[in-house]
């Protein structure tokens, strides 16, 4: 018998949780564009040459990568930032225009450890602005971010830092066994573990314990740059309230492409971790191509972002329904007239499930009932004869027999 179990990490997503995970993504791509982003798709297979040293030693264990039938070494999409990049240096001279600004919607994997809230294969929804490396620019995503969330009806808190100013503490402390990027990386997990933690794997790495001691304590105190200072005042004028910006000197940000902001965004009351975040990258692209062209953006976890909104409880119900009425079919000399009715009823934008043979009324209602189809229109020898049909309300089993067009009117 064969295996007809899904992968470690991957998952099926059946029909009511799809219509969960529409409305927000519609949601999301509503306010992306609101803000004048443009869509982009870029392939699920890139030349792994191009995928792997662009995330740091140990993202790129995750990047799956094999050879195909041709013996190319090809890897998965791991994030949508660097196949972005090799489209900018395909793309940017003489097809997209000057501050090009774009969003992603599609599914990443990743070879890393399933745990709740975290698969190998799912869905990142990103923001870019490519082109300058104005504050402003940052503020813009920043101010996007905030927007998708607030859009969701979600509270959301995004801490910010800026990568430079950590890059200057963390510096002095490195050594040729632990380098700078390596002590990023420890301390990146500082939001998901104690210092205590993070020291003892700083100390594992071969950084001593005082030189660990004094960096985390200069870390923690380091003081806010004039430019994060400036991106902090435009998100404010944005509309970014304050209660939902900090200012977190510990924040990393482990991928070693970022150059200047980096920021994470947290749901108070989702504690599984983070919901996306990003920051600027104004090198990755000239490393690819040998083309300066400045980028900041962000990448939203879409899938904990869907697990926060059903949650906290801000998906409208109706989501959940499929078809708003099912036509029933009971007897063979009135088919051709539940037809027509099913169709009248699509036409005029009510979305209509038809039952798809003849049965009997119970086993139709009971399966309007277990779909979660609040009405049945029935169209039987008396409602032909009199111009009408009849619609029942599986919720309080009340019938009603009138025109079909007063009928798509009120459940219009």
């Amino acid at each position: 018998m064969n295996n007809v179990q899904t992968l470690k990490g991957f998952r099926d997503i059946l029909p009511q949780e799809k219509r969960v995970r529409n409305f927000v993504a519609t949601s999301i791509a509503n306010t992306f564009a609101q803000f004048g982003f443009a869509p982009l798709e870029t392939p699920t297979l890139e030349y792994a040459d191009l995928l792997l040293g662009k995330y740091g030693t140990e993202a790129d264990q995750l990047v799956y990568t094999f050879d195909d039938r041709g013996g190319r070494s090809i890897g998965l999409r791991y994030d949508q930032t660097v196949p972005t990049a090799r489209v900018l240096a395909q793309y940017y001279q003489n097809e997209l225009p000057k501050f090009f600004r774009r969003y992603q919607m599609q599914n990443v994997f990743r070879a890393d450890k399933p745990q709740r809230g975290r698969y190998r294969e799912f869905t990142q929804c990103d923001c870019d602005i490519f082109g300058t490396s104005s504050p402003i620019a940052d503020a813009e995503v920043i101010a996007v971010f905030y927007a998708t969330y607030n859009n969701l009806g979600l509270p959301i808190v995004i801490e910010m830092n800026d990568r430079q100013t950590l890059l200057s503490t963390v510096r002095p402390f490195a050594t040729e066994d632990v380098d700078m990027f390596s002590i990023i990386q420890s301390i990146d997990k500082l939001d998901k573990q104690t210092p205590t933690e993070v020291a003892a794997e700083l100390n594992r790495k071969g950084l001593s314990q005082e030189a660990t001691e004094q960096a985390l304590s200069e870390i923690e105190n380091a003081e806010k740059s004039d430019y994060l200072a400036e991106i902090e005042n435009n998100c404010y004028n944005l509309g970014v309230p304050q209660s939902a910006l900090v200012v977190n000197p510990k924040l990393a940000r482990g991928l070693d492409y970022y150059t200047g902001l980096i920021f994470e965004g947290r749901i108070p009351e989702y504690t599984v971790g983070s919901v996306g975040g990003g920051g600027r990258y104004d090198q990755l692209i000239e490393s690819l191509s040998g083309v300066s062209i400045p980028a900041v953006g962000f990448g939203i976890g879409f899938d904990r972002t869907v697990e926060a909104a059903v949650q906290l409880g801000v998906i409208p119900q109706s989501t959940a329904i499929g078809a708003q009425v099912m036509v029933a079919l009971f007897a063979e000399e009135l088919v051709s007239n539940a037809l027509t009715t099913a169709q009248a009823l699509r036409q005029a934008g009510i979305a209509t499930e038809l039952y798809p043979e003849v049965d009997k009324l119970g086993k139709q209602f009971k399966l309007a009932d277990q779909k979660g189809i609040p009405f049945v229109v029935l169209v039987g020898e008396q409602e032909v004869a009199d111009g009408t049909v009849t619609v029942k309300n599986m919720e309080t089993g009340e019938q009603e027999t009138d025109t079909l067009a007063n009928i798509i009117s009120k459940l219009g």
